[in-house]
């Protein structure tokens, strides 16, 4: 694997404020993106695959509104996070929001959408932690979030949200899948 979560990324993680059970939830989405991304079998950067992961929610330090994507990168910025790292964190919100989607949630008004493959492996495996961890959906193992991923978001539109927002998951699900096939 070669990539192993770090406890010092945990400590800034807490030393920013962030809950211990968003702290929790962020662990979570770290180790299922890295088991995906090593899955996968493709040339992917395990380092920011996890770090990435485990960073995507830091603005949850200071708000769970919809904007904490855009505060979690400007936090990492400021403490010296690599820019692609704080690029996950800004633009994880509902997958990669086009400028359109931007200007209809009252962010800044920017493309957001996902251009590399670590990125769609850290969103894709945080919608897989959510359905896993809420307990809204019955499933009897994680495996069965994968498998019952579409059915589940079509049902259940706290996580596939809008139509594009479901499209653009389930895009991200089908071509991850399809590269843990090979």
């Amino acid at each position: 694997m070669g990539y192993k979560i770090q406890d010092s990324d945990i400590g800034i993680l807490r030393n920013a404020g962030v809950s211990a059970d968003d702290i929790k939830h962020c662990v979570k989405v770290a180790k299922k993106a890295l088991e995906i991304a090593e899955q996968t079998k493709a040339n992917v950067d395990m380092e920011l695959v996890g770090r990435g992961a485990l960073f995507h929610d830091l603005g949850k330090a200071k708000t769970h509104a919809i904007e904490h994507g855009k505060i979690g990168a400007e936090l990492g910025k400021a403490l010296g996070l690599p820019e692609e790292i704080t690029a996950i964190m800004e633009k994880h919100i509902r997958g990669g929001l086009t400028e359109e989607e931007a200007r209809e949630l009252g962010l800044p008004i920017k493309n957001y959408t996902l251009k590399k493959l670590e990125e769609r492996i850290v969103i894709y495996a945080d919608r897989l932690v959510d359905i896993i961890t809420d307990g809204i959906v019955e499933i009897k193992d994680e495996s069965e979030a994968e498998t019952r991923f579409e059915e589940i978001l079509r049902t259940y539109p706290k996580y596939g949200k809008n139509e594009k927002t479901l499209n653009r998951y389930l895009g991200y699900h089908r071509e991850i899948q399809g590269l843990m096939k090979k």
